[in-house]
């Protein structure tokens, strides 16, 4: 197989507007004839749901929540990039480019991180115009704040509810095509396959999650907006209901799966607690803008912190290694994720980390509140500091934070071209279910820029081009390829039903997470990947073997629901391990401790894996398929990383 990603030619400023003159276009009378499915309503669903139905295709839009409300983009909290230079720092759509290019370790596709920067301003302005409530400033102006990985200040925000604002702007648009007939939407619904008819993407098969009725829906096309796979580590920052069940369906069905090692572990989270914990939760980014990171120099006084003798105000301002500003004086505490985390677990397993389980560093803000007053810092973080309180019963205005890093997003998923389109025709994946944007390293605040930039802003143009080319006739879902599709998952729920042993899902999807945590998290190496392959055939060997699920076939059943999500898991966990393994370097957020600098950072092998990794599957229990797309930089040169 070749992989032929469609970039443009020409200057990479000029790529998005030629490629855009070049596509084909589709009549406004004839865009109703067609047929769209959009298989999750977050930012990038919901936007593109609207975008697509407010210019005339009939629209069929699927979430598993009860509302598009509760998609999990409403979780994101710090803000969105876009390269508007209000602040009159020195940004630019070249230097947002150049940053996120540099985030993520120079393992990303040049020419879809340029179109994402280029549209990035696109996206404030539509906002704005919804009526999300971004912050501003004295001037009027919409503010602005740093987050990790950059030296200006491009991060538009509405105080630490960036994500829920986002959201409800995209819902309303939403709401509106809902209102209007051209969207009919479907909650609580969960896409289980996806339907190939002549080598095309033509529909989806669905549960119903309250009734448990399995059905078919026939479309032109389907487009994948279903968000990342952190939860295979079972902890991680993500909804509980997060999961890769609609991309791995898709990826046995023939679309490719890129570089699923990348793994973005976020510094910033409250530490696990124990073992009664099912998620963790994310304290933002930009609290990193005026709290400063921190552990005693001193072993010992570390110690007597863990055992409750002294506390953290008792330690003197010479005792404490700030350690983020002391190594990284360029971008102190707002260094890129990777960085910041990688160094967090330094100096926790040097036996200086603090909190009952010496598993977390401090995140101070008593210079912020003596300098800039309680009343601005509660203006910028109070709905941060008010939700880290109720966690853990400590007011962040008396005391610092602890907090320790925690999988948060996955840069891998998907593969798809420059139109989004994967390696089945008509099947899109959009925002975190692709591996387009972020290489091997998101940016702080991207996430809602690219999910935006490809549901508003990309979509509409490429789906354009490609249903141009497409009949009208609809396939009917008593077609023979949506009859079998609706027999596998039947069979596949039965299978689980009938299993009938002694353990819960849980206890499977916690031993998991664990190996995946141990050794294919913040750190790996070549025996412990060899090791967690092992571990992890074993664990779904004795999950076919001894699940017991209550409840039945046809009614609400959440355990039937999170069983057939762990199935995914279970098979995308061994092939993280063995991405992992062929990767034989450090690069952003997969950390290879064989290949590290002499001062501990990532070490890249650009000779040998300046690539994508795309896999194939090959059928149930065969080893699958990788397939490089190599990665060409013509404007930013490939350097080691550093921000001193």
């Amino acid at each position: 197989m070749i992989l032929d990603s469609k970039t443009p030619d020409g200057p990479i400023a000029e790529k998005w507007t030629r490629h855009k003159f070049g596509m084909k276009l589709v009549n406004p009378a004839n865009k109703r004839k067609y047929d769209v499915i959009v298989v999750g309503t977050g930012l990038a669903g919901a936007s593109a749901a609207a975008s697509l139905a407010e210019l005339g295709y009939n629209v069929k839009a699927f979430c598993f929540q009860d509302s598009p409300r509760r998609a999990h983009s409403i979780a994101a909290q710090g803000g969105i990039n876009a390269a508007k230079n209000y602040q009159n720092d020195g940004d630019s759509v070249f230097r947002l480019f150049y940053d996120t290019v540099k985030g993520g370790d120079y393992r990303s596709r040049e020419a879809n991180v340029y179109r994402l920067a280029e549209v990035s301003t696109n996206i404030i302005d539509q906002c704005v115009a919804q009526g999300v409530p971004f912050a501003r400033e004295y001037g009027g102006l919409l503010d602005n704040r740093s987050f990790g990985g950059a030296q200006v200040s491009r991060t538009f925000y509405a105080k630490g509810q960036t994500g829920q604002q986002l959201l409800l702007g995209a819902y309303s648009a939403l709401s509106r095509q809902v209102n209007t007939g051209k969207v009919k939407l479907y909650p609580r619904t969960e896409m289980l396959d996806v339907v190939i008819v002549d080598g095309k993407a033509r529909g989806i098969v669905a549960r119903n999650l309250i009734t448990g009725v399995i059905d078919s829906h026939s479309a032109h096309a389907v487009l994948l907006c279903t968000g990342g796979y952190g939860n295979v580590f079972y902890l991680s920052t993500n909804a509980m209901g997060s999961n890769a069940t609609a991309a791995w369906r898709a990826h046995k069905k023939g679309a490719l799966f890129a570089n699923p090692c990348y793994t973005q572990i976020h510094p910033t989270c409250i530490p696990v607690s124990g073992e009664h914990q099912s998620k963790l939760t994310l304290m933002s980014e930009s609290l990193r803008n005026d709290g400063r990171v921190w552990v005693p120099k001193s072993k010992e006084q570390a110690e007597k912190i863990r055992t409750g003798e002294i506390k953290a105000g008792s330690i003197a301002e010479e005792d404490r290694d700030y350690y983020l500003e002391n190594r990284y004086p360029a971008f102190g505490n707002l260094v890129p994720r990777d960085v910041a985390s990688r160094n967090a677990k330094d100096v926790c397993d040097d036996g200086r980390g603090v909190g009952p389980t010496g598993l977390a560093v401090y995140l101070d803000f008593a210079d912020a509140i003596q300098r800039d007053g309680r009343d601005t810092i509660e203006a910028k973080y109070g709905n941060l500091f008010d939700i880290y309180e109720k966690i853990t019963g400590e007011n962040p205005y008396n005391v610092p934070m602890k907090i320790y890093p925690a999988v948060h997003y996955t840069m891998g998923g998907l593969w798809v071209d420059y139109n989004l389109m994967t390696t089945v025709p008509g099947l899109y994946a959009l925002g975190e279910a692709n591996f387009s944007d972020h290489g091997a390293n998101r940016l702080g605040a991207s996430a809602l820029m690219q999910g935006l930039a490809d549901g508003y802003f990309v979509i509409p143009y490429a789906i354009g081009d490609y249903l141009a080319t497409m009949p009208y006739d609809k396939v009917s879902t008593d077609h023979e390829a949506f009859r079998e599709a609706r027999d596998k998952v039947d069979n596949d729920i039965k299978k689980l039903l009938n299993i009938n042993g002694s353990k819960p899902v849980d206890h499977f999807h916690k031993k998991l997470g664990k190996v995946m945590w141990d050794y294919c998290g913040m750190a790996r190496n070549a025996d412990g990947l060899k090791k967690a392959k092992k571990l992890v055939q074993e664990i779904r060997d004795e999950f076919w073997s001894d699940l017991k699920l209550t409840g039945g076939y046809d009614e609400l059943n959440m355990s039937l629901e999170k069983a057939s999500r762990l199935v995914d898991f279970l098979e995308l966990g061994e092939l993280m391990i063995d991405d992992a393994s062929l990767r034989d370097e450090s690069c952003g957020g997969h950390f290879r401790s064989e290949h590290q600098t002499d001062e501990g950072e990532a070490k890249r092998d650009d000779e040998h894996f300046a690539f994508v990794a795309a896999w194939e599957y090959k059928g149930e229990g065969k080893p699958e398929v990788m397939y490089k797309e190599d990665l060409v930089f013509e404007n930013v040169k490939l350097t080691q990383r550093s921000y001193k």
